[in-house]
């Protein structure tokens, strides 16, 4: 059975090794736009969805998975920082707070679809502009929701994570494992 990861995050890629043996990538071209009036629990698993479908319906015999990660906080969507200075705005609104993380993962298969969310909220310390200013020099929040990867640098600024740490990273394993035993051969997976 071909599997197709429909996602060009290395962090996606990294952690779907750990469940399946062979898989391909191929990236779905797609308008990230929020609607108006969409949740952030809608958008991100709407974003998940149409990836998925999208390569689904070059790839019809595939199981195709799809991944969108999302940043709320106060119930706005932090998305990937245009530049420097977008990226430092959500620092500042991140610093001494806590937040809401929300993966969405669609599997399409057989026509099939089957979507789910994993979340977490994570607290951050209170930032200096220092720190704040260090850590973009970094230029790892570069591609990232909320501007902050968790799994780098960013790590020495988290206070608590109450949640699922896979869904902040961009893939929950232990869900994602769950529905894949459902519908794939056990030689697909590791």
């Amino acid at each position: 059975m071909e599997i197709i990861l429909a996602s060009q995050s290395p962090r996606r890629q990294e952690l779907l090794q750990i469940l399946v043996k062979q898989f391909t990538i191929k990236v779905a071209a797609i308008d990230e736009s929020i609607l108006t009036n969409e949740t952030p629990f809608a958008y991100v698993q709407r974003m998940a969805f149409e990836k998925a479908t999208k390569i689904a319906s070059l790839y019809p015999e595939a199981l195709v998975i799809g991944s969108d990660t999302t940043v709320v906080i106060d119930q706005n969507i932090l998305g990937k920082p245009a530049n420097d200075l977008d990226a430092q705005r959500m620092l500042r609104q991140l610093s001494g707070r806590t937040h809401d993380v929300y993966t969405a993962v669609s599997i399409i298969y057989q026509s099939t679809p089957k979507t789910f969310v994993s979340s977490a909220q994570v607290t951050f310390a209170t930032l200096t502009e220092e720190e704040i200013t260090k850590y973009l020099a970094l230029n790892e929040y570069q591609d990232k929701a909320g501007a902050y990867g968790i799994q780098g640098a960013a790590s020495k600024f988290i206070e608590k994570i109450h949640g699922d740490y896979y869904a902040i990273v961009g893939l929950p394993i232990q869900a994602l494992y769950q529905e894949l035993k459902q519908m794939v051969l056990p030689t697909d997976l590791l």
